[in-house]
């Protein structure tokens, strides 16, 4: 099985960055995010990029946009291109052609995700050396390392889930932007409406940050996450069934 998914993951792996056919666009999209992150954020705020938990900005984020704009491709474009039928023909079990395709999308989002950290903490090492060599508090390391794994998770089964139901690629990739855009839009307007209808609420709000623990609230943050990523990818598993996509 292991062989098969390595099999399945080294084809995915061509067609990666295309991105609609484009791998300007995809190298551009890259170049942006070394830019912003690996760049611009460590010049803008020095050694407080690694001292304080901004970087779990990136690392949140990030996959969203590096696995969002691919993983749609992962079977809406195979019936596009009407190789799907091809595929599903091949002597590779159904969880290989599966998780194949989920993992290669999981490993990118969360290692050039990474990587692009990695390329910060070396811009802020250059740029602001002090004698020794600086790093990430540990906890923001790991915070990072954790959030950016789960997050290109979350991407991923969900993008793998819509890619199965969707006809074409650009369906796939708008109904995936929605379903992540919108849960991003409510977490930004459900504390400005708390705030502004519970008084006092801006205090009582910076009041519960300041008490809060860092470690407990990104246990708290990942436990939620493998509950939503579990929940995803159960869902996706169930809906890969060889006969009905030869069907579709």
């Amino acid at each position: 099985m292991i062989e098969d998914i390595k099999t399945m993951m080294w084809k995915e792996r061509k067609g990666l960055l295309r991105q609609g056919g484009s791998r300007i666009r995809a190298a551009a999209t890259l170049l942006i995010l070394v830019i912003m992150v690996g760049v611009f954020f460590p010049l803008q705020m020095g050694r407080d990029w690694l001292d304080t938990a901004w970087s779990l900005m990136a690392a949140f984020i990030f996959p969203l946009i590096l696995v969002g704009i691919t993983v749609p491709e992962s079977f809406a474009a195979e019936r596009e291109r009407h190789t799907l039928p091809t595929l599903l023909a091949s002597r590779l079990p159904d969880r290989a052609i599966f998780f194949g395709k989920l993992g290669l999308a999981i490993a990118y989002g969360w290692i050039v995700t990474l990587v692009i950290l990695l390329f910060s903490l070396i811009v802020v090492n250059v740029l602001f050396w002090e004698g020794r060599i600086l790093f990430y508090v540990p906890g923001v390391f790991l915070a990072d390392v954790a959030l950016s794994g789960l997050m290109s998770c979350l991407t991923a089964s969900l993008g793998v889930l819509i890619s199965l139901r969707s006809a074409t690629t650009q369906g796939a990739q708008q109904a995936l932007m929605f379903m992540l855009l919108i849960p991003l839009m409510a977490l930004q307007l459900i504390p400005v409406v708390l705030l502004s209808l519970v008084p006092n609420g801006r205090e009582i709000f910076r009041q519960l940050l300041e008490e809060t623990d860092f470690a407990t609230l990104m246990l708290f943050v990942v436990a939620v996450l493998v509950v939503i990523n579990v929940g995803l990818l159960l869902a996706a598993m169930a809906r890969f069934k060889r006969a009905r996509l030869i069907l579709d």
